[in-house]
């Protein structure tokens, strides 16, 4: 199932596959991997992605769904150059915004206005850009006092709606989402997807890992349906999710 468009594609993948070797059960010695013998060619492969082929074309949402270990976020780290294909290729025609985990790289020592520095480091904006935002995020976040105590005394939740409030001061080409909308309670949720709908009219092509049918339902013009690291379907986002969510329906839960 595919969707036909005109012009040259902004995200282009070819038949990308990527393994991961399984881990030896055996014990193996220091001097046995320095000298290159600790891991076995032959170990088996775990392919998380094997034959993906898709398109994005600019102005799309692309909305990306399937079961746990299906290889969604894995596919995020190839489109963000995070990952080398084993197979095929990723062309990508543009800057590259990822953000796969909210917060990642927080310090739990520092307070939450350096942690803002240090996360915004993280995801490539310089401190003078930053520091012309201080405020428009620390208001977004809602910690109020808080912005200035260490990090170790907030919740999860805390430091998710802070790594969320830095990472909507983006201003992206080619956004790549996977699985951060979940924050805070339902009115930050809702005020989260406002500034995401923001983010979205500034950036040629989206991409949004989640597991909510009716998130990817309302945002997303096309969707990629990934089991077992093969695409089961790609095409316009309702028609695949559709399918998806008859699917997991009829079909038995797989363990």
């Amino acid at each position: 199932m595919t969707v036909s468009h005109s012009g040259k594609p902004v995200i282009d993948v070819d038949g990308l596959g990527i393994f991961y070797r399984l881990q030896q059960r055996r014990r193996v010695s220091i001097k046995k991997v320095l000298l290159g013998g600790g891991f076995r060619r032959d170990a088996p492969l775990l392919w998380a992605l094997r034959d993906v082929s898709f398109r994005c074309h600019e102005g799309e949402i692309l909305g990306v769904i399937g079961p746990n270990g299906a290889g969604k976020s894995t596919l995020c780290l190839a489109l963000s150059q995070i990952l080398t294909p084993d197979e095929g290729e990723v062309a990508v025609s543009g800057e590259v915004s990822t953000l796969l985990s909210l917060g990642a790289g927080f310090n739990r020592d520092l307070s939450g206005r350096e942690n803002i520095y240090l996360n915004a480091a993280f995801l490539g904006i310089s401190r003078a850009e930053i520091e012309g935002k201080m405020q428009e995020i620390i208001e977004f976040s809602e910690l109020g006092e808080f912005i200035d105590q260490p990090i170790r005394f907030y919740s999860s939740g805390m430091k998710s709606r802070l790594g969320f409030s830095v990472a909507a001061s983006l201003e992206p080409e080619i956004l790549i989402l996977d699985e951060v909308l979940s924050v805070g309670d339902h009115a930050f949720q809702q005020k989260s997807r406002r500034r995401l709908q923001g983010m979205m009219d500034r950036s040629r092509v989206i991409v949004l890992v989640s597991h909510s049918v009716e998130f990817l339902r309302e945002l997303c013009t096309h969707a990629l349906w990934l089991e077992k690291g093969r695409v089961r379907g790609f095409g316009a986002a309702k028609e695949v999710l559709d399918g998806y969510l008859a699917a997991s329906t009829t079909e038995p839960v797989q363990e």
